[in-house]
C-alpha cells in the first residue's frame, strides 16, 4: 500500500503531516516506509538525519539506479524505515525528461521493496513536477493537506484538477484518500469559517481529523523527534493517531 501526501503548495504542513503519519501507522504489525521525495530533505532532517548524511537517497535509487534496500535506513521509531531526500531530487525533471516511461519510474522502483513493507509513505515535493506525477501514479491512495487560508484553497483547486489530469492521462489507481485540515489556529474566526466551508463543499473527502498549529509541533521538529516521541500524550499525537486510524479505515487493505 502506497500513500502520497501531496499538495503542490508549500507551507500547508505536507512534511508534518508525512512524518508523524508515518510514525503513529508503524506498529509490531505494521512496517512502514517513508520516502522523501524532496530535495529540501524536511522529512529526514526532521528524523535525525544529518544533511551531509543524506546519500545514499531516493535520487542514487531513482537516478543512479542504486540498490534501494541499500539505501533504506532505520529511524528512532520502531517499525519506521527511511528513505532520504536530498538535493540530487531538484535534478529530477531534468535528467527524467528524455526516459521512456518515466511517469511510472517510481512505481518500479517501489515494487522492488514492497513485499518489506505494509505502507509506503511518500512525502512529495510542493510543485507539480515529475516527480508529483510519479507520487500520484504510484500511489493507491492520496492525503492532501491543507490550511484553512484563501490562497491555499484556491491552490487546491488547481492541484485537484492536476490529479484528474494525471488520472486521465495515465495508468493510475491512486484516488483521493483525504484532505486533511492543518496547521488549524482554532482561535482565528476566519481560518474556522474556511475549514467549515471545505467540509460542506467536499464532504466525505476531508477527514474528520484536524492537525493543529502547535508548539509542540514545532518543538518536535526542532528536536528532530516524530510528535509521538517528543509529546506522547499531547493533543497533537492524539491527532496524528487519530488520523492514521481514519487513513486505515479509508484504506481497508492496509490494516493488518
Amino acid at each position: 500500500m502506497v500513500i502520497a501526501v501531496l499538495n503542490s503548495k508549500g507551507g500547508v504542513g505536507k512534511t508534518t503531516t508525512a512524518v508523524n503519519l508515518a510514525a503513529a501507522l508503524a506498529s509490531p504489525k505494521r512496517r512502514i516506509l517513508l520516502v522523501d521525495l524532496d530535495s529540501n530533505a524536511s522529512a529526514s532532517l526532521w528524523l535525525g538525519v544529518s544533511r551531509r548524511l543524506l546519500k545514499p537517497s531516493t535520487a542514487s535509487c531513482l537516478l543512479e539506479k542504486y540498490p534501494i534496500l541499500k539505501a533504506v535506513r532505520q529511524t528512532g521509531t520502531a517499525n519506521l524505515d527511511l528513505l532520504t531526500g536530498s538535493i540530487e531530487l531538484a535534478n529530477a525533471d531534468v535528467t527524467l525528461c528524455g526516459v521512456r516511461g518515466r511517469e511510472t519510474m517510481l512505481r518500479r522502483m517501489l515494487e522492488r521493496i514492497a513485499s518489506h513493507y505494509d505502507v509506503i509513505v511518500l512525502d512529495c515535493p510542493p510543485s507539480m513536477s515529475l516527480l508529483s506525477v510519479n507520487a500520484i501514479v504510484a500511489a493507491d491512495g492520496l492525503v492532501i493537506p491543507v490550511t484553512p487560508e484563501p490562497l491555499a484553497v484556491e491552490a487546491l483547486e488547481t492541484l485537484l484538477a492536476a490529479v484528474e489530469r494525471v488520472h486521465a492521462r495515465m495508468t493510475s489507481r491512486g484516488r483521493i484518500v483525504g484532505m486533511l485540515l492543518s496547521r488549524v489556529d482554532p482561535q482565528r474566526k476566519h481560518a474556522r469559517e474556511i475549514a467549515d466551508r471545505l467540509r460542506a463543499e467536499h464532504r466525505d473527502r476531508v477527514f474528520h481529523t484536524e492537525i493543529h498549529a502547535t508548539a509542540a509541533l514545532a518543538d518536535a521538529a526542532a528536536t528532530r523527534k516524530t510528535i509521538g516521541a517528543a509529546a506522547a500524550k499531547s493533543p497533537s499525537a492524539d491527532a496524528f493517531r487519530r488520523l492514521a486510524g481514519e487513513v486505515l479505515q479509508r484504506l481497508p487493505s492496509a490494516r493488518h
